[in-house]
């Protein structure tokens, strides 16, 4: 199953079965609840809940892809992730429609119950529970994620999205080595969770290439198709990435790119 195929890498021998791609993308809004089709997009959920007066939300705006990829992933950015406003989702279990709470999706950082192996759970639908909110300041917040998207991260080339998850810890002896080694920012040590692409800004690998695979100059946790590279090309790129980082700090980067 695919929603909208972000943050999502197929190998170049290709896939040896059948791809469904959800494109059912009914959206309605009741009142502070929005139910969308798993198809749907998530920057037009976005869009249609903030011109609606509901809060929340804004931060989807520049969130690619669908709904049920972004529930499956627990996706989020600029402070949001589904998991702040997802009240249940409709599942296809074999031949019968089964609805899960907000509880039962068992939401971790970029993770669900629904990415575990194992799980075939089919998202057909999600309901999303919103505050109300000013319309006029939704909308303004949604021009300035987006200026700070186009500010931020690198548009003129294809990506899969952030590669890496940022890393988290749960005392400084975990990354006692990266401490040693880098000025970690104060307010990264407070959340116990350090940007990947600021730690790969640090070690001074933007711009590290493999054939037509780059590290973004603009945002370290991207990694560009400059034209034509191949997914051989990114996946020993992520693997250097990856060794680099270790062999620096100890910390060893989890890919949130699904890796096909």
């Amino acid at each position: 199953m695919l929603g909208g195929g972000t943050n999502t890498l197929f190998s170049d021998a290709g896939f040896d079965g059948l791809v469904i791609k959800a494109a059912n993308r009914l959206l309605t809004i009741d009142g502070n609840r929005v139910i969308a089709e798993a198809g749907a997009i998530s920057a037009l959920i976005a869009r249609r809940t903030a011109e609606a007066g509901l809060a929340g939300f804004t931060w989807a705006i520049s969130l690619p892809g669908t709904i049920g990829g972004a529930v499956r992933g627990n996706a989020g950015c600029f402070g949001g992730e589904m998991s702040d406003s997802v009240l249940s989702v409709d599942v296809l279990r074999g031949d019968e429609v089964v609805t899960l709470t907000r509880d039962e999706l068992h939401f971790a950082y970029r993770h669900s119950v629904l990415k575990e192996v194992g799980n075939e759970d089919v998202i057909l639908r999600v309901t999303l529970e919103l505050p109300t909110g000013d319309r006029e300041l939704l909308v303004r917040e949604l021009d300035a994620t987006l200026a700070s998207r186009k500010a931020t991260q690198s548009l003129y080339a294809a990506s899969a999205g952030c590669m890496f998850k940022n890393v988290e810890f749960t005392s400084a002896d975990e990354i006692s080595r990266l401490i040693e080694l880098l000025s970690v920012p104060e307010q990264f040590m407070t959340a116990k969770r350090i940007p990947a692409g600021w730690i790969i800004d640090q070690l001074g690998l933007k711009g590290l290439r493999v054939g037509q695979a780059s590290v973004s100059n603009e945002h370290g946790n991207f990694i560009l198709n400059l034209g034509g590279a191949t997914a051989d090309e990114i996946a020993t790129l992520i693997d250097e990435i990856k060794r680099r980082v270790l062999a620096a700090t100890d910390v060893v980067l989890e890919p949130e790119v699904s890796l096909l």
